[in-house]
């Protein structure tokens, strides 16, 4: 059983039309605020697993289906990220929380940006991983591939496709052959109404940037990625993080994009330090810790 076993609380929330989703898990120790977790393009909010079981070592944790998300509805592509971050000041309105700790990974990364951008005082501390302003050339034609396949099939080669679109080939990666097998299965599974969200979702990542760094978001904010990321490169990682007035970067060892399913001890780790305002030092898993507010932007 796991070390905190209480039973999740399900919300139904509404905003501007859209029907979405919480999920809320009590603590026994709490340390920090309560930590939301927005996930990638197929995320669900039951899909945390490790993380969200090693966070509640030290608060609450709210896992939300936003509009584009899980069993909420889908979000059209040719929106950006204000409705999800609407609808996540809506969420927090109704569960009666004023101030978060928030994680937001890969696509779902664009939602707290948006979000610190505009209501930051909503946020305590931020953690984004994997992001960056826009797709970049050489991940577009498998990420074109898998929608293709979504669209039209054949549906038994979806999920080798998007896995590939995901992963690095990189050897040295932890877990490698159990996250894609974990991957394969999850995409394998995917619905019609879950391969029309990732079509939706990834056809928005290819449409425009969704980051507009142009409005510099006033959140303590950790940028972290893979070192061997090759769908959010560590280089545009860390470009986009100069864009927050306070910042740092971390780079992952032995990981690429998906640090939450090949990491998440170490994940879990970084996290609590930083929404504990504990220092950033002496990571035996990062290849790389900055703290850029030292750092004058174009170095």
């Amino acid at each position: 059983m796991p070390r905190n076993a209480a039973t999740p609380q399900v919300c139904k929330h509404r905003l501007a039309g859209y029907t979405y989703w919480s999920r809320r898990t009590r603590s026994d120790s709490l340390r920090f605020a309560p930590v939301v977790l927005v996930g990638g393009a197929l995320h669900r909010k039951e899909d945390w697993g490790r993380i969200e079981q090693g966070l509640l070592d030290h608060a609450d944790v709210i896992c939300p289906d936003l509009p584009g998300w899980g069993r909420a509805d889908l979000l059209p592509p040719y929106l950006g990220p204000d409705i999800p971050a609407q609808a996540l000041v809506r969420l927090l309105d109704d569960l009666g929380i004023e101030r978060v700790n928030l994680f937001a990974g890969s696509y779902g990364s664009s939602v707290g940006y948006r979000l610190a951008q505009t209501h930051p005082e909503r946020i305590a501390r931020m953690v984004l991983a994997g992001t960056m302003g826009g797709v970049p050339p050489e991940a577009r034609p498998m990420m074109r591939a898998a929608v293709a396949l979504a669209e039209r099939g054949p549906r038994g080669r979806f999920g080798p496709a998007a896995v590939d679109a995901l992963m690095s080939p990189h050897p040295d990666i932890a877990a490698k052959a159990v996250v894609r097998r974990v991957l394969a299965m999850r995409f394998g599974a995917a619905d019609d109404a879950d391969l029309a969200k990732f079509i939706a979702n990834t056809n928005r990542l290819l449409s425009r940037d969704i980051i507009d760094p142009s409005i510099p978001p006033a959140v303590p904010t950790v940028f972290t990625t893979g070192e061997h990321d090759t769908l959010t490169p560590p280089e545009l990682c860390r470009e986009l993080a100069f864009t927050c007035p306070e910042s740092w970067y971390v780079e992952l060892a032995r990981a690429d994009h998906l640090i939450h399913l090949e990491r998440p001890a170490q994940l879990v780790d970084l996290m609590v330090r930083f929404f504990s305002r504990e220092p950033l030092e002496d990571l035996q898993y990062a290849t790389v810790v900055e703290d850029l507010r030292r750092i004058p932007v174009g170095v």
